[in-house]
């Protein structure tokens, strides 16, 4: 078996994307199309230009942007006034104007145009259908702040007709909420936070208790007896998030979910007296499907005084999600008082501006348990004890996405990026390969900007395509979703006319990829492991020279699959 020298890409930049080995930039096939398949028009006086992502982004300028802004901060019980500005440079028939507001502010009054505002656990939600000229057009609407804290505004537009993000643009205001006049910052911290209140205990639950302990019988004088062993004492629950989904939403109105949280790590904190130090009593980690925990620990003393539990936003040490600052998120629960017995916290719930950062974590969780990796890393090119984990970098408002780098290994989400977990597992794809790749990376070409139906390179249709595939491969499904909750189904065959044909097309290598897995090698390990052994710059490599090479099936029913992908060697 032959197997390639793995020589590092020369430090320039490939194909105008500025990307080098270090800091290879792969950015996100998610949001690159149009149904038709054909280029988003553009404005009549030329390209469009808008931008809302940050440098490393190689998203396309979109014809449409949006911008939300108050005219000052209110504290609770105060009025201000949001005004969005949505700019476009190109003829939009049906564009639709969405805005959120966080529970913590509600709306007061708002042009005549927008829809009665809709309220559940996330807050209020108006929108409004709107016929674009190139111009900028605005709405205004009355917010009231109800309640101090962190709150975060969320404005987004979008071609209702051509789902794009070429035709699509976002934005958010991040505030504090204070209790006085003059004591709102802008801004928002939720990197620790207590956990959400969120209604009673679950099904067949108990109501969390505070307990109170017994009072322990006095000893004999005559004869008395060295103490006794304490017994364990046990504190659990149920650790959930509550998130809006791209997977089962639309343009203005994501699907409301509520999970639990899989595979997060867990700490129980813990005094044995009212001045005592604080301790860590025990370690663990949420249960993989349902969320649940119970850390148990030896008491020093009959009562202790406090004990809580805190949540961290990484998986063993084999994934995590952190802010801009390369620190992880925690939520903390409530403390239960005089803990001297077992007991549970019922439901907790991840603190509410944190559960996009949740999402990400329990999203990844997907791709772990089916990873294709016939050792306990990522990879199958990394043996056990020697794995590296997968880092992903979001934060409330975040302009800094969407893409892998490659020198720090670490994915960057955008704000509403986590909505999609199609698009965060795309992502993780990227980081997959690289790992597959022992750091080596293709010479790609053409990619820059590349869209998922359309023709790029071969190079640039592999590397994407496998990432689409990855994702694919997840969810078992051909469709994509942007964080908006637009989507499209990339299906396709040798009818299909809306995608351009052959290996060079992302979309066809990422179904041919999906196809082969499941219909010829029984599953992605085989061909993950053929990887980890000699990476591929292209589709025909892999197809042509890996697989046969390795053993893996490419004839009759192999080229059928392709060919009905409009590949062909």
């Amino acid at each position: 078996m032959k197997r390639r020298v793995l020589r590092p890409v020369p430090l320039v930049a490939l194909a105008g994307a500025g990307a080098c080995l270090a800091v290879v930039v792969v950015p996100s096939a998610f949001g690159t199309t149009t149904p038709s398949g054909s280029a988003a028009p553009a404005a009549k006086s030329g390209t469009c230009t808008i931008r809302t992502t940050g440098q490393h982004s190689e998203a396309p300028p979109s014809c449409l942007g949006v911008t939300a802004s108050l005219d000052h901060l209110p504290a609770v019980g105060e009025q201000a006034t949001l005004t969005v500005d949505v700019k476009a440079q190109a003829d939009v028939k049906n564009a639709g104007l969405a805005v959120q507001l966080p529970p913590s502010l509600r709306i007061a009054d708002q042009d005549s145009g927008l829809t009665a505002p809709t309220t559940d656990a996330f807050g209020q939600r108006t929108s409004q259908k709107l016929a674009l000229t190139p111009g900028t057009r605005s709405v205004e609407i009355k917010v009231k702040a109800v309640a101090a804290g962190p709150a975060q505004i969320q404005a987004d537009i979008s071609d209702i007709d051509r789902p794009d993000p070429r035709r699509a643009g976002h934005d958010s205001v991040e505030l504090t909420v204070g209790t006085a006049k003059g004591s709102t910052d802008e801004g928002l911290s939720v990197i620790k936070g207590r956990a959400t209140k969120v209604g009673g205990p679950g099904p067949g639950q108990r109501k969390p208790r505070k307990v109170t302990p017994k009072t322990p019988a006095p000893a004999r004088a005559s004869a008395p007896a060295a103490p006794a062993a304490r017994a364990q004492v046990c504190v659990g629950g149920t650790f959930r998030n509550r998130f809006q989904s791209a997977e089962g939403g639309n343009w203005n109105a994501k699907a409301n979910r509520d999970e639990p949280v899989s595979n997060a790590n867990v700490t129980l904190w813990g005094k044995a007296t009212a001045n005592g130090a604080t301790q860590r009593l025990a370690t663990g980690m949420t249960g993989n499907g349902n969320g649940q925990f119970n850390l148990c620990y030896t008491p020093s003393t009959a009562v202790t005084s406090a004990a809580w539990v805190e949540f961290q936003t990484q998986a063993g040490g084999m994934w995590s999600v952190v802010d801009r600052n390369g620190s992880r998120y925690a939520t903390t629960s409530y403390a239960l008082n005089n803990v001297s017995r077992s007991t549970s916290l019922g439901n907790v719930y991840a603190n509410q501006g944190q559960s996009r950062a949740w999402h990400v974590l329990d999203t990844l969780n997907k791709l772990w348990w089916n990873r294709g990796s016939t050792t306990n890393c990522w990879a199958s090119s990394q043996q056990n004890g020697r794995c590296t984990p997968i880092t992903v970098q979001w934060y409330p408002g975040s302009t800094d996405g969407t893409y892998w780098m490659s020198g720090e290994d670490k994915i960057h989400l955008a704000d509403d990026d986590p909505d999609s977990e199609h698009t965060t597992v795309h992502e993780a794809g990227h980081a997959l390969m690289g790992k597959l790749y022992r750091g080596w990376w293709p010479q790609v070409t053409n990619c820059s900007p590349h869209y998922v139906s359309r023709t790029s390179s071969a190079s640039c249709g592999w590397t994407e395509g496998f990432a689409d595939a990855v994702a694919f491969h997840t969810f078992n499904d051909t469709t994509f979703y942007w964080g908006n909750g637009a989507s499209q189904n990339l299906a396709n065959d040798r009818s299909t006319r809306d995608i351009d044909p052959g290996d060079a097309c992302e979309a066809r290598v990422a179904t041919a990829l999906v196809d082969l897995w499941s219909q010829v090698d029984g599953d992605w390990t085989k061909s993950n492991t053929m990887m980890a052994q000699n990476p591929q710059s292209s589709f025909r490599e892999y197809f042509t020279a890996d697989r046969p090479a390795y053993g893996l099936d490419t004839g009759q029913t192999a080229r059928n699959i392709i060919w009905k992908h409009t590949i062909w060697y």
